[in-house]
């Protein structure tokens, strides 16, 4: 009995030694290169609602899961102060039309038509007395006094027109300045007033009513009603091989055992330097019947295809491009194609020799 222990332990190292490393042999089949990628389900066009300006959330319009249309009113954030200026925005734009019809224009005119008066007047007064001094009746002294008088009146004539135009684009600037502020006033109330960007689905709200908000404060997440994409995490290594159009396969841990195509919509052309990753979208071909914002998912990227290829499991490679023969001696072959599981041999290997895993 106390030789036992021994005997089992030889016998153990006699079953390691007598152990045979795995084999095989290429195998024909179908063999498909691809990226895979991880991401999440967004509704399309889905984006974050921000207030333009900062205040106090007066009301809330929607509740969650409502439809939206462009346009429509979500909050109502507390604008007192904006009112009371469009008001004071209001009354400075009624002073300055009143000014524009008043009485400071009614005087210039009054003095314009009395000055044109008196200017007539002097002129038939100043032709006279040239008439009188042809005849050689008067002296020099009266036409010369005619003359200036004529020529004051002139002036004073004109000098009332310009100042009627002086006065006149004065106040049409000011009515027009005080009209653009108004407006200005206005568009600034509709800033309290937060709005949809665009037709869908309010997914989340993030804020209260009473709630202090800024313009960096997300209030709701809006997007499509019953259109969502994929949004996908592309390793920087394998960026330069996606293209739109390509094909994908998404998996979804919400629906177990299901696959759903799909094809890449949209890419965008800068990394994230954190993660080192490119976002893609990809719009769903084959869609489940149901779907959320943030969904998990994963996906593979379709690179290539290709029918009745020569494989073997990428278990029996060696490094990169090396396989062990079955004399234990090693060969390098040509790779092809290559996906999760196998790869394609392209040259280096018969279909009838045989390999060994490498331990």
């Amino acid at each position: 009995m106390r030789y036992l222990p021994f005997v089992l332990l030889s016998g153990l190292l006699c079953s390691t030694c007598n152990k045979q490393p795995e084999k095989t042999r290429p195998t024909v089949e179908n063999i498909t290169e691809s990226v895979y990628a991880s991401g999440i389900i967004k509704s399309k066009n889905q984006y974050q609602v921000f207030a333009t300006v900062s205040g106090l959330i007066q009301k809330i319009l929607v509740r969650e899961g409502d439809i939206v249309r462009k346009g429509d009113a979500l909050f109502v954030l507390d604008n007192e102060s904006s009112k009371l200026n469009t008001e004071n925005a209001a009354l400075a734009a009624r002073f300055a039309e009143w000014n524009r019809q008043g009485e400071r224009l009614n005087e210039l005119k009054t003095t314009i038509e009395t000055a044109k008066s008196k200017m007539l007047n002097d002129s038939i007064l100043l032709v006279r007395q040239r008439g009188l001094w042809a005849q050689k009746i008067g002296s020099q002294v009266e036409l010369e006094q005619r003359e200036l008088t004529y020529t004051t009146s002139v002036n004073n004539y004109q000098a009332a027109l310009a100042r009627y135009r002086d006065l006149q684009k004065q106040l049409d600037f000011a009515a027009a300045q005080s009209e653009k502020l108004l407006s200005i006033s206005r568009t600034a109330a509709q800033d309290f007033i937060v709005r949809s960007q665009t037709d869908g689905r309010v997914y989340s709200i993030g804020k209260e009513a009473g709630e202090i908000v800024n313009t960096q404060s997300a209030l709701a997440v809006i997007g499509a009603a019953d259109d969502f994409v994929a949004e996908l995490q592309i390793d920087e290594s394998d960026i330069a091989r996606i293209e739109a159009g390509q094909r994908v396969l998404l998996t979804l841990d919400s629906y177990k055992g299901e696959v759903f195509e799909a094809k890449i919509s949209k890419i965008d052309p800068l990394m994230n330097e954190r993660t080192r990753t490119f976002t893609v979208e990809a719009e769903f071909i084959k869609k489940p019947t149901t779907l959320y914002p943030n969904l998990s998912a994963e996906a593979n990227v379709v690179i290539r295809t290709k029918e009745n290829a020569m494989t073997i499991p990428r278990a029996y490679l060696l490094g990169d491009s090396l396989v062990i023969l079955e004399d234990k001696s090693t060969r390098k072959i040509e790779i092809g194609l290559k996906d999760y599981q196998k790869v394609e041999i392209v040259g280096g290997l018969g279909a009838n020799e045989t390999i060994l895993k490498p331990e």
